[in-house]
């Protein structure tokens, strides 16, 4: 007698053979499931959307009249007309609030060719999408690996720092993602916050550690790079060097319209009383990808602190400020000397801004859960 059994097409089967294999198959997938488990980290933390029962109103801001009394001028105005000497007045305009409804709004970078602005909604792990010819709201990516920081290149691509992927990535005009950045010295980045692009195709970008403090904004982790360090990828070869090295931590950064000059945010003040809370600027030579010369160029008000800064054409350097006094939430405006012209008053912590607008006059404030516009009597900087 054999241990086999004939199947309908007269094949046979050996019972002892099914359950060894079978056995084994089991054993396989249960050792592949726990390999997986191990092994694959969630795509950045899935954030519950905030519920909309009651948004913030859209529109002007409340109390709004001609000239909006938002706008806060350094220099007393001689004339009803607006703010005389601060150029954020523009004439018959309010600061307005544009979207709402987000948990953390950051990283707002415009796209001329579509006339959007895109920025991330960080713990909702999400880059929303504001198209600003019929004020359409919409999710541009989701997860976004807690994205932070947006740019966009010569070409036309979104560039984006990632705090859960520790990394920054290219969008190609096909929609593919390319990692340009995820180690240095075969160490992971702690967590890229914000990136410009030079002329030569370089990206500078600066990597503290919030991304990696939490999980409301990333994936806890332990930092694998000592210093918190600006750094540019080489256009050519794709190289990461570190080009600034004594930040405590290095956040929002900017380019002057000659790309003479480097921008660049120290938010150290959130680690300790002590560290600072200043906008430095640098030399800046772009052929030889160094920055040198470093200078305080302001210094906020703290416990305020400055995490994302623009420059005009003109050279002015306009700034974030938030998370301390409520009076000076909103933005700050600068001469390219560091003498402060004037105050754009909005009622959140703000963390970031663009320029946009077909005509680059209309500013773009990230602030906290809500997303806010003005038309200015300056343009923004061509460069990223």
């Amino acid at each position: 007698m054999t241990n086999q059994t004939e199947l309908p097409d007269h094949q046979p089967l050996d019972r002892r053979r099914l359950i060894t294999g079978a056995a084994a198959l089991a054993a396989t997938a249960v050792t592949m499931t726990a390999a997986s488990a191990a092994s694959v980290a969630p795509l950045g933390q899935t954030g519950a959307l905030t519920p909309s029962t009651d948004p913030l109103p859209l529109g002007p801001l409340s109390g709004s009249r001609y000239p909006d009394s938002h706008l806060e001028s350094l220099k007393k105005p001689k004339v009803s007309f607006g703010p005389s000497g601060f150029p954020a007045f523009a004439g018959t305009m309010a600061v307005e609030r544009v979207a709402t409804g987000f948990r953390w709004a950051e990283g707002p970078v415009y796209f001329p060719a579509g006339r959007y602005v895109l920025f991330s909604d960080i713990p909702n792990n999400r880059i929303m999408r504001f198209s600003e010819d019929d004020a359409h709201l919409s999710v541009y990516r989701q997860p976004s690996m807690n994205s932070n920081g947006n740019t966009i290149d010569r070409e036309g691509r979104l560039i984006t720092c990632e705090h859960a992927g520790r990394r920054v990535t290219r969008t190609e005009l096909d929609g593919s993602i390319t990692i340009i950045a995820d180690k240095y010295n075969g160490k992971k980045l702690n967590s890229p916050n914000d990136a410009v692009v030079t002329a030569d195709g370089a990206i500078w970008f600066t990597d503290p550690v919030y991304g990696i403090g939490g999980y409301y904004e990333g994936i806890k982790a332990e930092p694998e790079q000592e210093k918190h360090n600006v750094y540019r990828v080489d256009p050519k070869s794709g190289d990461v060097k570190v080009v600034v090295d004594d930040f405590v931590e290095p956040n929002g950064l900017c380019l002057s319209p000659d790309e003479k000059k480097l921008y660049v945010c120290d938010t150290g003040f959130t680690d300790g009383p002590d560290n600072p809370s200043h906008i430095r600027v640098f030399d800046l030579d772009v052929a030889a990808g160094k920055a040198s010369n470093s200078k305080v160029f302001a210094d906020m008000p703290k416990p305020s602190i400055t995490d994302g800064v623009r420059c005009d054409t003109d050279g002015r350097v306009w700034c974030s400020v938030g998370w301390g006094d409520p009076n000076e939430d909103g933005v700050r405006c600068y001469t390219k000397d560091g003498d402060l012209l004037g105050k754009i008053h909005i009622p959140e912590t703000v963390a970031n801004l663009c320029f946009g607008g077909q005509q680059r006059n209309r500013l773009y404030i990230c602030g906290s859960t809500s997303l806010y516009a003005v038309y200015t009597s300056v343009q923004g900087a061509l460069k990223p």
